[in-house]
């Protein structure tokens, strides 16, 4: 029999067709949490489990969740269908990605486990008709399960028998505290609850308080990152603003960061910015941020990991900054007061093969790092964090590395060797960027931006639905231009390329695009006046540009660049 250290998912009791289903996602074997958390929720404990971001919290306690339903339909005496299992996350990016984690679990199951999300969409009409059918789990957030349950469109009283709250560090901070305590007084008296968490907080233990009955706490002895092997951490004090925006530019426009990378920034506000500047070079970015429609923000994070885009702009400065107590988040700074109260970028989403992540602005806090730092080297994958300090920040920069060194105090952020006095001749370049990103640019660029994303979102919804292979034909980096575009600072000369590097770089050497000239004017001739014909014009000018880059196109997705 195997022992405690080797044991699989075939040695925890799970219905063989959850056992298909983890064979078909490729898990051989269990992970650290995986392992302690399945069985313990078999036998029917409440648990209180901490594990690092990217550890697959999320399977740990949807495993157990589906094989008890499972085995209560199976076993148990036949009872009228309803809703069993509900499952309350901070954000509507990650109840989406809950039910789509929950929904592979159950796929050999999928006619007995029925798995609905109702903060998919702002149309409670649509939820209601979902929940009239009473799935055997809800996924959400808290507010949007209050507000079912105050309009009697989802009873919960007298039948549910499993609560997780995943990511549960976090809903105290969004603002959730008091629909958290008004929800709870419609839940019965027993039931069965999972709190998962990437820390271990005062609001974990208020809910542990609020929730759980005799738990069983599982603080898993490993590091809250990755190990040096798998996740290098380097910092790299530069002397002012212009120098983070200076060495930023060089290494992205020499090519000095591969693949895929993140940049996080504290405010809304400062990701335009940054956008509107690296627009200036020619390098395209996508913002990512609150402001932006649901499925606009869920349609680049897909169109991410499927590799259409090299780099995204995160902003979450709601969930960064410090916890707001009592209030709905959302009302923060005066740029991002238009945020949506549950979009989530730095906690929980599954960025794939992210190569780096750039803290261009530093963490407001320890556990912001980890957080930021856990999208990248993620499933046993290499990767990089780099984060950019000022010197009034450094005493700061000391706080977080005091929390990543542990008890042995090694050094955890290593100096990113970097010579600057390398790339002082491109630093006329960037004053001359800088200079175009005034504040009324940035004003307009984010304007212009949710104009479209609101077209695409709302007026194509329906076209889409029809036909989803065209939606790959929208791009979420096109240029702005709200700024003056100076053509000539999208081209490196040589003899500004430092000499170490001549030779090595090609920073004038463009990406090859996945769509034409022609479907990118379309694209932006949308936001204009020829969108007022109706979109019965877009599907024919849209379906006359797809065949003619079919010829570029392999598979069921265009090529990635």
């Amino acid at each position: 029999m195997a022992g405690p250290e080797a044991l699989g998912f075939e040695h925890m009791g799970l219905d063989p067709r959850l056992l298909q289903a983890v064979a078909d996602l490729g898990w051989s074997r269990p992970t650290l949490i995986q392992e302690k958390a399945i069985p313990l929720a078999l036998e029917g404990k409440d648990l209180l489990a901490r594990a690092r971001t990217g550890s697959g919290k999320t399977a740990a306690y949807a495993l157990p969740v589906l094989q008890l339903l499972l085995h209560r339909k199976a076993t148990g005496p036949a009872v009228e269908q309803a809703v069993r299992g509900l499952v309350l996350v901070p954000t509507k990016e990650l109840a989406r990605q809950a039910r789509s984690m929950i929904q592979q679990l159950a796929a050999y199951c999928a006619r007995d486990i029925r798995v609905a999300n109702v903060s998919a969409t702002e149309d409670s009409t649509s939820e209601r008709a979902v929940l009239m059918e009473k799935p055997d789990i809800v996924v959400g957030t808290p507010s949007r399960i209050l507000n079912h349950l105050q309009q009697n469109s989802l009873v919960l009283r007298d039948s549910l028998e499993l609560l997780v709250l995943d990511e549960a560090d976090l809903l105290f901070s969004f603002g959730f505290e008091e629909e958290l305590k008004t929800l709870l007084c419609h839940l019965p008296r027993i039931y069965q609850a999972f709190l998962m968490s990437a820390t271990f907080n005062e609001d974990v233990q208020a809910l542990k308080e609020l929730v759980l009955h005799n738990p069983v706490t599982l603080k898993l002895q490993e590091s809250q990152l990755p190990g040096p092997d798998q996740l290098r951490q380097f910092q790299v004090v530069c002397q002012t603003q212009e120098d983070k925006f200076l060495l930023l530019y060089a290494l992205l426009k020499l090519s000095l960061i591969r693949g895929k990378s993140l940049l996080f920034v504290n405010t809304l506000e400062r990701s335009y910015r940054l956008r509107l500047f690296l627009e200036q070079f020619s390098i395209p970015t996508c913002v990512l941020n609150g402001e932006l429609p649901l499925c606009s923000r869920c349609h680049i994070i897909s169109q991410f990991n499927q590799g259409f885009y090299d780099c995204v702009i995160a902003t979450d400065a709601e969930v960064l900054g410090a916890p707001v107590k009592g209030k709905r988040r959302g009302r923060g700074s005066k740029g991002d007061r238009a945020s949506d109260p549950e979009a989530g970028v730095a906690r929980g989403i599954d960025f794939h093969h992210v190569s780096a992540v750039l803290n261009f602005d530093l963490p407001p806090t320890p556990e912001a790092y980890i957080h930021r730092a856990g999208r990248t080297a993620r499933a046993n994958n290499p990767g990089m964090v780099l984060t950019f300090v000022l010197p009034t920040e450094q005493s700061h920069l000391g706080t977080i590395e005091e929390l990543l060194s542990g008890e042995n105090g090694a050094p955890v952020l290593l100096p990113y060797q970097f010579r600057m006095e390398e790339i002082e001749g491109f630093r006329y370049r960037c004053r001359d960027a800088m200079r175009s990103v005034t504040k009324q640019a940035i004003r307009e660029a984010r304007l212009k931006e949710i104009k479209e994303e609101l077209l695409h979102s709302e007026r194509l919804r329906t076209y889409f639905e029809d036909n989803p292979r065209d939606l790959q034909l929208l791009r979420h980096d096109l240029p702005l231009h709200p700024a003056v575009v100076k053509p000539h600072l999208g081209h490196v000369p040589d003899y500004l390329v430092p000499p170490a590097l001549r030779g090595l770089v090609h920073p004038h050497k463009k990406r090859k695009k996945l769509a034409s000239k022609k479907v990118k004017a379309l694209l932006q001739a949308v936001g204009g006046r020829t969108c007022l014909v109706g979109h019965r014009w877009w599907q024919r000018q849209l379906l006359s540009s797809a065949r003619g880059l079919q010829g570029l196109a392999k598979g069921p997705h265009l090529s990635p660049p």
